[in-house]
């Protein structure tokens, strides 16, 4: 018998041999008693890889488990899999119509379904009762290659339309399709080996549809906490409404308005939809004759400089004079600024905001006086004062921006009548196809990159570095106020993917494969190849995303 090859494999420093072809599940399991939680991927020197991959070479390994990022990412997108898989064999795969994974809220993916049966509770406990005997079972979940244009005819057959068009367009000569007990889908992203590491889920109807609960990437070992932002959830599904009024609601139909030259009215549309309702928010701040203050907050990359604008010139048009006043100028003197647990200066805190200067002055604001507006010298870290004044008259209102414009701890002394706070981010409703969703920090990160590259100087490298930090700072100063908000504004534009595609993809091909956030890049660049690019001709100077772009009319 020949000799099989053995092959070096390192794993926490430390160099280990294996016979040339042993799954990366066998060796995952050598080092499970050193993980909290289940092993579901390996990240081979930058390389992430399924545990029914085999081991070809020496190599480095990294075990990934649902506490990081691609792990949890693997986590869901295969629940997502076995709900399919257990709606089908509880109703009859004949009796549905379509079953689309909407977004992400609280978390939970919120689902609709639609078909020959009646989606209420009951149904919901049998699915869950036969995905909980799918995952007791441990089927294999296979993962095989198609020819694409094979593969587009699988899926028309199976009635999965939205699917074939999305192949349609990919220029790979193959592409993976997953099997589970005889049922296969498409999926953008790696799966676990089997069900059986599918022990955390629950199914719960919801407004008009069911979610799918899911574990928290803190605990994975338990749901998370379904808190659900009733606010939000309806801007989401407002949002979706409307991008299906405009027979848009997946990449493979824009993919389709753009290949047949009909963007600039997709475009044009989707402006005017945004236009009109920054309208109607400048009309509501109007009719409330007590407001003074209009109070914006909203997360990274949502657009809140070019918003604002936007809102100031439609506050103009209903007789109102707006004054931008930036929250960043109370900051306190860099000598006061509290320091986070790793001795770096806490700059998004509360505490690194000096309120009381800023209620005294607001209050002497209301109150007729005149008062003189700080300026912060960032790079003197001290706040300067250089003859800027300012008295509110009859028809005058601030509009202030900042990260705690939502929190009334900020803002204490102003009477609540006297603010209108709105809330906005980038609410993504567009996704691949009905099972592939594709998350608003996506959306955002996606802008981040091209706006700190082109006014910052910075490497994609650097921003994806820098987002876990983003999305804590946010997680704690902002989306705990977003129900208190009057307004949410959804500043998400349908076809801002495929325009920020060219101007992303060279700077993510520019992350280096031997540094961590080279398994970030590459998943983004796998994302940003399903759409057709789309020039930037036909987009208004006045658009939110010339903020990352560049060629808008406004200052920064």
């Amino acid at each position: 018998m020949e000799k099989r090859k053995l092959q070096k494999v390192t794993v926490d420093g430390v160099e280990h041999i294996y016979p040339f072809g042993t799954p990366y599940r066998e060796i995952a399991a050598d080092f499970q008693t050193k993980h909290a939680h289940d092993i579901l991927l390996v990240n081979r020197e930058g390389k992430l890889c399924e545990l029914h991959k085999t081991l070809d070479r020496d190599c480095t390994l990294t075990m990934i488990t649902a506490e990081e990022k691609p792990g949890m990412q693997t986590y869901e997108r295969s629940a997502v899999f076995l709900l399919l898989k257990a709606f089908r064999d509880v109703v009859g795969g004949e009796n549905v119509e379509r079953v689309s994974v909407e977004y992400s809220i609280s978390h939970a993916l919120f689902i609709r379904a639609k078909g020959n049966f009646t989606l209420d509770q009951a149904l919901l406990t049998r699915v869950e009762d036969r995905m909980r005997e799918l995952a007791a079972q441990a089927l294999p979940i296979e993962k095989k290659s198609v020819n694409t244009d094979d593969a587009v005819e699988m899926f028309r057959k199976a009635q999965m339309c939205d699917k074939a068009r999305l192949l349609s367009y990919r220029i790979n000569s193959h592409v993976n399709i997953y099997t589970l007990d005889g049922f296969f889908d498409y999926f953008y992203g790696y799966m676990v080996p089997d069900t059986g590491y599918l022990k955390c889920f629950g199914l719960e109807l919801f407004e008009d549809g069911f979610v799918l609960r899911l574990p928290d990437q803190k605990d994975p070992d338990r749901l998370g906490a379904f808190r659900p932002s009733q606010k939000v959830f309806r801007e989401l599904h407002d949002a979706t409404q409307r991008s299906e009024a405009l027979q848009i609601s997946n990449v493979a139909e824009m993919n389709d308005v753009i290949s047949k030259g009909n963007a600039t009215q997709m475009i044009l549309a989707q402006e005017a939809m945004m236009e009109k309702k920054i309208g109607d928010i400048a009309e509501e701040i109007a009719s409330r004759k007590g407001v003074r203050f209009v109070m914006i907050a909203g997360p990274s990359s949502s657009g809140k400089t070019t918003f604002s604008h936007r809102l100031s010139t439609q506050l103009v048009a209903c007789g109102m004079r707006p004054h931008a006043i930036a929250t960043d100028n109370y900051f306190k003197n860099r000598s006061e600024t509290p320091r986070d647990q790793n001795g770096q200066y806490d700059f998004e805190s509360l505490g690194a905001m000096d309120i009381e200067q800023f209620n005294t002055d607001m209050t002497r604001l209301l109150n007729g006086e005149t008062v003189e507006i700080p300026q912060f010298n960032f790079k003197k870290g001290v706040r300067e004062y250089n003859g800027d004044y300012l008295t509110l008259g009859e028809q005058d209102v601030l509009v202030i921006e900042g990260i705690h414009c939502l929190n009334d701890q900020f803002s204490h002394s102003l009477p609540k009548e006297s603010k209108y706070k709105i809330y906005i981010s980038c609410l993504t409703t567009l996704n691949v196809d009905d099972h592939n969703r594709i998350p608003t920090t996506d959306a955002r990160l996606l802008r981040r990159i091209e706006r700190d590259a082109r006014t910052r100087g910075y490497s994609a490298q650097a921003t994806i570095r820098m987002w876990p930090s983003v999305r804590k700072g946010e997680e704690n100063n902002i989306f705990p106020y977003q129900d208190s908000a009057d307004m949410i504004f959804n500043s998400a534009l349908i076809y801002e993917t495929a325009l920020l595609k060219p101007y992303v993809e060279p700077l993510l091909f520019g992350v280096p494969r031997d540094c961590e956030e080279y398994v970030e890049a590459k998943r983004l660049l796998k994302f940003l190849n399903y759409f057709l690019p789309l020039p930037a001709d036909d987009v208004p100077r006045t658009s939110l995303m010339r903020e990352f772009i560049g060629g808008g009319c406004y200052k920064a």
